[in-house]
């Protein structure tokens, strides 16, 4: 089966389009090929599987974990409809600050490669969503950490004014604030 991966705006976050076998029976497809990834810049192992429903309207993030535990994660909407959101953290980066999103969906079946470094979020754009994640690590709740969904410095264009979303999210402090430990090198590699 084919991949494409297409870099974003911000080159480290990649787009992942897959070719799909249609017919009156429904689909086939391939969601995950380890080598073909690796040749598509997707480098890291991925050791944990994670899905959550939403319903219309929910925001979840911005979330991240700091190193030594920090993860990357392969983001899909196995139903309905998704604004996925990473935002580039790494203190140096030529894009620090800086969003990139993009519509996930069951429809478009896309899926995006956020590593480590960046912050994730999405809001959900249809009655419910079903997101499925794979994670380049696991979850750790002493690294886990957020940054304010609506923090102005980063300005991100949210398709939903007034979404819903958690107490922890509601106080999360803004990108100034965060306790982050991630540092930008050259060659966009993490230490």
């Amino acid at each position: 089966m084919i991949f494409k991966f297409t870099r974003l705006k911000i080159a480290d976050v990649i787009l992942i389009e897959h070719e799909i076998f249609q017919d009156a029976r429904g689909f086939f497809l391939e969601s995950y090929k380890q080598a073909e990834f690796q040749k598509g810049g997707i480098v890291p192992a991925l050791v944990q599987d994670n899905h959550s429903r939403s319903s219309k309207g929910v925001l979840r993030g911005l979330h991240y974990q700091t190193e030594p535990a920090a993860i990357g994660k392969l983001v899909r909407c196995l139903s309905g409809r998704i604004f996925d959101v990473a935002v580039d953290i790494r203190k140096g980066s030529p894009t620090y600050g800086k969003w990139v999103g993009e519509e996930l969906s069951e429809q478009n079946r896309r899926m995006l490669w956020i590593p480590p470094g960046f912050a994730h979020a999405f809001v959900t754009l249809s009655d419910s969503a079903d997101v499925f994640y794979k994670m380049s690590g696991y979850y750790s709740a002493p690294h886990d950490r957020a940054i304010l969904w609506n923090d102005p410095d980063l300005a991100i264009a949210w398709p939903v004014s007034k979404p819903e979303v958690s107490a922890k999210d509601a106080k999360a402090p803004r990108l100034k604030d965060a306790d982050n430990n991630f540092v930008y090198h050259e060659a966009g590699a993490l230490r």
